[in-house]
């Protein structure tokens, strides 16, 4: 019986955490796509949506290497596999910043609104 409760238990946890996952990285999805920042790779400048959708199709072929939301990031959103380049976000007059902390920062922050909640 306490096995059974254990397994159960277990199952239902790690559920919730694949459910917070996939929240998570939806949101930065959503994130990316909404922002009025530019976001470079490999020399070329382009916007949210086409930002998205590039991290997208990462996403989707390295879907079986993400178990949390730093390894979408790691994976999806910080430098070209082919070229190695970093990914570079630039908002406004700000200076340029790398993809990754910027993502990291906004997964903080929503990390942050749902404890506050």
């Amino acid at each position: 019986m306490n096995k059974l409760l254990l397994s159960l238990v277990l199952l239902f946890s790690s559920t919730a955490v694949f459910a917070n996952t996939v929240q998570e990285i939806n949101h930065l999805l959503n994130f990316v796509e909404t922002t009025d920042c530019s976001y470079h790779r490999n020399g070329t400048a382009y916007n949210g949506v086409d930002a998205r959708d590039h991290i997208q199709n990462k996403y989707d072929y390295y879907d079986n290497k993400i178990k949390s939301a730093e390894d979408f990031i790691k994976y999806s959103a910080t430098k070209s596999m082919m070229s190695g380049k970093r990914y570079t976000i630039i908002c406004g007059d700000e200076a340029p910043q790398f993809s990754a902390d910027w993502l990291n920062q906004e997964l903080l922050k929503y990390r942050t609104q749902l404890i506050e909640k």
